[in-house]
């Protein structure tokens, strides 16, 4: 692989998946998002349950939630 093609390859261009910025891979070092700043607003969208996995409890029943035993 010569220089041209090594430096083609990593100047690839990407979209963040918060912002929707595009922006070159060795440019950011929050991959796969544009920066820091987006890397944070996804995880805050995680932990306040905004984004979620899909779940079909109709084949069967839904885990109990069960209180662990607090220490006296």
């Amino acid at each position: 692989m010569n220089g041209a093609t090594r430096k083609a390859q990593s100047m690839r261009q990407l979209q963040c998946p918060t912002c929707g910025r595009q922006f070159e891979e060795p440019a950011s070092s929050s991959l796969p998002f544009c920066s820091e700043r987006c890397r944070l607003v996804d995880l805050g969208r995680w932990l306040d349950e905004q984004n979620r996995l899909p779940c079909d409890w109709e084949d069967e029943e839904p885990p109990e939630l069960t209180k662990e035993p607090e220490d006296e």
